[in-house]
């Protein structure tokens, strides 16, 4: 995977800070990669996945087709914090939810700066989230468990997601959706576990300048988009490009195109061929700014929406008793 997301060089303060030069930077791929060279089972539970996720799209049912609100999806947010910084108010973990929200259901105001060449390849998800109100135990919780660490950076090797190794046990992948926030270093915004891995690091992690869109912030990656980015990952979607030169994202209705992009492009942006209507650079699979990129195709819709079919490796979740106080 090249889309690592490239962080500000400068101190971080509380507040949004602009870096001078600043790329994404998404390890996603590469766990993935990783976690496929130490497991011998997940090369075969992917291709369970993929299969699956082939049959749905050629006979979706009503609910897959983007056409209504398939769930709402429980998250529990685990922080972890070196400084008082790091430790994020309420309200920013509750704004990356809000975008979230926005943004799988195509209710983000900036999708109303989609190119006309691309109108007819926006898409609702049908995915709302919001922060879990019960604990695996049905104890009432805020969705939000906060640990203080003297460790500053916690790297890719998922040490964030086990109290043996200093971090926070998932709650139950069945039923949550994890979503770590940490100092993860080496540049990257954030990472995820693609479906298919192991229960115990299933989900998400975040840089704390990267969730939501107030407080403790790093522009141009300001505005809740890491978390949409991830999430993604986490719901199967791959990077546009397909992670190679002119590479394939197994979506039908994405362009082709030559590598990730960055920062702000003029549209349209053409490579690979796509003489048309060029990238879809504004797509949150691609590496573009927080502030240009706000749709998902149909497409991407479909294969989303196919891990909550009958038999899909996300459908418990939208039966979760989490979300509910």
């Amino acid at each position: 995977m090249k889309k690592t997301f490239y962080a500000a060089l400068a101190a971080l303060v509380l507040g949004t800070t602009t870096p001078t030069l600043a790329q994404r930077k998404c390890a996603s791929q590469e766990v993935l990669e990783r976690q496929l060279a130490t497991d011998p089972g997940l090369a075969q539970r992917r291709q369970h996945i993929e299969a699956l996720t082939r049959q749905l799209e050629i006979n979706p049912t009503t609910a897959q087709r983007g056409t209504a609100l398939l769930g709402t999806i429980p998250v529990v947010v685990h922080v972890l914090y070196s400084n008082t910084n790091e430790n994020l108010s309420d309200a920013q973990i509750q704004s990356q939810v809000a975008v979230l929200n926005e943004d799988f259901r195509k209710l983000n105001a900036d999708v109303s700066k989609t190119p006309a060449a691309f109108a007819d390849l926006t898409a609702d998800a049908g995915l709302q989230f919001v922060l879990a109100k019960r604990d695996p135990n049905g104890n009432a919780t805020t969705g939000i468990e906060r640990k203080s660490s003297t460790r500053t950076t916690w790297g890719t090797d998922d040490d964030m997601k086990s109290t043996s190794t200093g971090g926070l046990n998932a709650w139950p992948a069945s039923q949550y959706l994890n979503l770590w926030v940490c100092n993860i270093g080496g540049g990257i915004l954030g990472y995820a576990q693609f479906p298919g891995g192991p229960a115990s690091t299933d989900g998400v992690v975040i840089g704390p300048n990267y969730i939501g869109r107030t407080g403790y912030l790093s522009a141009p990656f300001n505005l809740g988009r890491t978390a949409t980015h991830e999430v993604g990952h986490w719901l199967n979607l791959r990077h546009i490009w397909g992670d190679a030169n002119c590479g394939n994202d197994l979506v039908s209705d994405t362009p082709t195109q030559q590598q990730d992009n960055s920062g702000c492009p003029s549209f349209p942006r053409r490579t690979c061929g796509n003489t048309t209507n060029g990238d879809m650079f504004m797509n949150y699979m691609d590496y573009t700014d927080d502030a240009c990129m706000f749709l998902f195709s149909p497409g991407q819709a479909t294969l989303m929406n196919a891990l909550f079919g009958t038999g899909g490796s996300r459908a418990a979740l939208l039966t979760s008793a989490g979300g509910t106080a």
